[in-house]
Formats: C-alpha cells, structure tokens, sequence
C-alpha cells in the first residue's frame, strides 16, 4: 500500500476538475487505519500465537510488566499505611470536642454522597456512549468487504496514469472511455469513502470521550474509597466514645432486639422501646420534654443547625417542609399512598440505591432503635420530636446505638448490595433499597410535603 506522500505525487483523473488524489485522501488515510485496527494481517496474526517452547519462556517484558505491578502494589500498601497514620493523627486532634467530631462526620458524610452523586452521572453519561460505540463497531464490521472494496478502488486509481491522448487514436478513444468510466465512478465512490469516514471519526470521537469520562470515574471510586475508610475511622471513634459514655450500651441493644420479637407492628415497637428499654425511654422522655425549639414567625432558623454541639433538634419537625434531603442518593422507585404489590398501600417512600451506599439522617433526633425487625432488615428509628417518628429500614449495616441523639446529615448506616426489605424483595432482588417512613403519634403520614425540591433548598448540617 502506498503512503499519501506517494499518493499525493500521482495526479489521478479529476472529477469536476478537482485531482481525484485530493478529494479521497482523508477517507483512505482513515479507512487504511480502521482496517490495521480492526483487521490484523496473516503475518501479524501468526506473531501473535506463540510456539510451545516461547510460552514456557518468561519474556523481558513480561518481567518488566511483573515488576511495575508489584511496584504499584507497594505503592498502594505505602499510601494505605500513609492515609491510617492521617486518620489516626486527626481523631488525637479532635480529643474529647464531641463537636468537631460530628462536624467532621458531616463534612466527610456529605463529600461521600457527592463522589456518589458524581460516579452515578458519569456512569449515565457512560451507558449511551458504550451503546453507540457498540453500534457503529457492528456497523463497520458488517460492512468489512465494502471497506476492502472501496480501498482496492482508491488504491487504483491512485496508482493510474494519467492517460496518454496524442498517441494513436485507438489510444485517445481506450483514454476516453477510461476518463469516461472514471467520471462515473468517482462520485459513488468519494460518497462511500465519506460515509465510511464519517463512521470512523465518530468511533474516534467516542473513544477519546469514553477514555476522558472511565479517566474521572476512576479518580472519583478512588477518592470514594479514601473518603470510606476515613469516614469509617471516624464512625468508630464516635461509637467509642458513646460505649464509654453508656457503659451497659450493648446489653441494652441485645434486649432491644429480644423485645422487638415479642411485637408484631412498626406501632408496637416504638411503644415497647419507648416504655421498656432505658435509653430508648430516656431518648423518647428528653424528646417529649425539650421538643423542638420553636420558629419564629413560623420559619425555622437555619442557623442552629451550624452548632455540631447541640443536643436537641435545630429545627421543629413541623416547620421544616420542603427541607430535607432523601437518607441516601437513590432513585424512588415507590411512593406512599401507593400499591405495595399486596393488595395494600405504601406507608412510605421507598429508594432504589448504589450497593453499599451512604445513609444519613434527613433531621435530628434520638435513636429509639436500632436493629434488625421481622421483614424490614436492619431498622433504624428516630424520635424527632413533637410526636414525629422516622423510620429508616433495609440498610445492610447501622453505625448508631440506641439512645444516641444523631444531626442532620449524620452518617448512622450503609446499604448492602441486595434489598433486605422483604415487601420489596420480589420485585427489586438486584438492587439495595431504602425504605422511609415518617409517622405522627404512631400513625403513617406522606413524607412528601418534608422532602426539598431542588439541591439547593435542602438543609445541610
């Protein structure tokens, strides 16, 4: 095959007056790339299969390539043991201030659910770009012999003569039809040689984007995983130092887990907990006595929720519609008031979400449970007070004690990588989902009217 240096030094037959060379040297230059990308030559193809005695060989490169990934290996041990040695530096600097340790797991709560945010929308914007280049890949490789043809074509008449016309006539005339046959050849060609083309600059064009997008997937999963196991650290800090507050912390939550045998209903459970476990009652009597403070003039202060340190709710439950923000990044694929699959309606919201996905508090409040319950998975219940309950089920694991006062944006679980909830079960196997619930003095209320609109309106701790 010639180069296009060679190419452009032959003049071919010109169609409208234009060199034939110049009009097709884009498409071949494209075409001749596509095809030793997608088509290896015999010679190529024989390289690539190497001889018994060659596999029982280690070759340099292979070693070479050993080598780099057991550097890169110790690199990742070295900033592992780094990043443990940060943490453990940050959580002696926070001592015993309960209030930088809750605003540290809110800022570093809320930066996880952005990186998930951010992996979610690339992962979508991923999808149709990994369709299409499927697509236009199926269409070239089902149209592999016109490419040949058309390349044979061009090769020809790039290597064609000008023809001789002060010859002999015979040789004018064979000129003639020559030019003739080229003249209604060219236009059919240059019009396959462009779609062709156009076929594999998009191809291109869509690698170099889905390189670009798979090159920021992978430095927000890796952020994500720091973020993880620094939010960890600090979870664990944050229960040690609950343990120690209440010494009988993990008698009190296997009898809650005994006790939540003994009810058959979401009701039965809150009144159990808040009558007969100690920390539950004393979360449900700080809740019933202090309440929420009050708004002035009917709005809520925003501001309070700024203080890490508070010990009650910033915000009256009542006066804070259109303000919080879903538990978990997620998709709601169930809404309350409607069907539940069983004949019955939903008493809640429910949010299909990433496998091992962050869950937060939408408000204040004190935990009155905590564990697992029949059919809902791990459950997780908040008085907010005033009377309004929060429930929270199907998380895989929870990170919160009952007992326990949580803030607004607190990390207080994680999703598992299937749904634990059993109503939803059926349908939605593959995929974790968060159930939400809020309740007023015990009965089932729309959650609807609570939840912010848009990103900006939801209230942050």
């Amino acid at each position: 095959m010639h180069s296009t240096s060679d190419i452009r030094s032959r003049r071919g037959t010109a169609d409208r007056g234009l060199p034939l060379t110049s009009a097709i040297s884009l498409p071949l230059v494209l075409l001749s790339a596509s095809l030793a990308v997608t088509s290896p030559s015999p010679g190529a193809l024989a390289q690539s299969v190497p001889s018994a005695q060659q596999a029982t060989a280690v070759s340099p490169d292979a070693i070479k390539q050993r080598e780099q990934e057991l550097e890169a290996a110790r690199e990742e041990q070295r900033k592992a043991a780094e990043l443990q040695q940060k943490l453990k530096a940050d959580i002696a600097a926070i001592g015993q201030d309960r209030s930088k340790l809750n605003q540290q797991l809110i800022d570093i709560a809320t930066q996880v659910r952005s990186i998930e945010t951010r992996i979610g929308e690339t992962e979508g914007r991923l999808r149709p770009l990994d369709a299409r280049e499927q697509q236009v890949r199926a269409s070239l490789d089902s149209r592999r012999s016109e490419i040949v043809e058309v390349l044979a074509a061009l090769q020809r008449a790039g290597r064609r003569t000008p023809p001789a016309l002060l010859v002999r006539p015979e040789d004018a005339l064979q000129s003639l039809r020559t030019a003739m046959l080229l003249g209604s050849v060219v236009p059919e060609l240059r019009g396959r040689a462009e779609k062709l083309t156009a076929d594999l600059t998009e191809l291109v064009n869509l690698r170099k984007t889905i390189a670009t997008e798979r090159d920021i997937l992978a430095r927000d999963r890796d952020r994500l995983k720091d973020d993880q196991i620094r939010l960890a650290a600090l979870v664990d800090e944050r229960q040690r130092k609950q343990s120690a507050i209440e010494k009988d912390m993990e008698a009190e939550g296997a009898r809650a887990v005994n006790l939540s045998r003994q009810v058959d209903s979401l009701q039965g459970l809150i009144a159990k907990m808040e009558q007969d476990l100690k920390s539950a009652a004393k979360a449900a009597a700080t809740a019933s006595l202090q309440g929420a403070p009050a708004a002035p003039g009917g709005k809520p202060n925003l501001g309070a929720l700024k203080d890490p340190a508070r010990l009650s709710p910033a915000i009256a439950f009542a006066s804070a519609k259109g303000l919080f923000a879903f538990p978990v990044n997620g998709r709601k694929i169930r809404d309350f008031g409607g069907s539940d699959g069983a004949g019955g309606v939903e008493k809640g919201i429910s949010l299909a979400t990433r496998p091992g996905a962050q869950v937060t508090t939408p408000c204040d409040g004190w935990v009155v449970y905590a564990g697992p319950f029949r059919s809902y998975g791990q459950l997780l219940i908040l008085n907010a007070g005033g009377g309004y309950h929060v429930l929270i089920a199907g998380m895989e694991r929870i990170s919160v004690n009952i007992g326990q006062f949580v803030l607004t944006g607190e990390p207080v679980a994680t999703m598992g990588t299937t749904s634990q909830v059993a109503s939803i079960l059926a349908t939605t196997a593959s995929q974790p989902v968060l159930y939400v619930e809020f309740r007023k003095d015990g009965t089932p209320i729309d959650s609807g009217p609570w939840w912010a609109t848009s990103e900006g309106e939801k209230v942050r701790g």
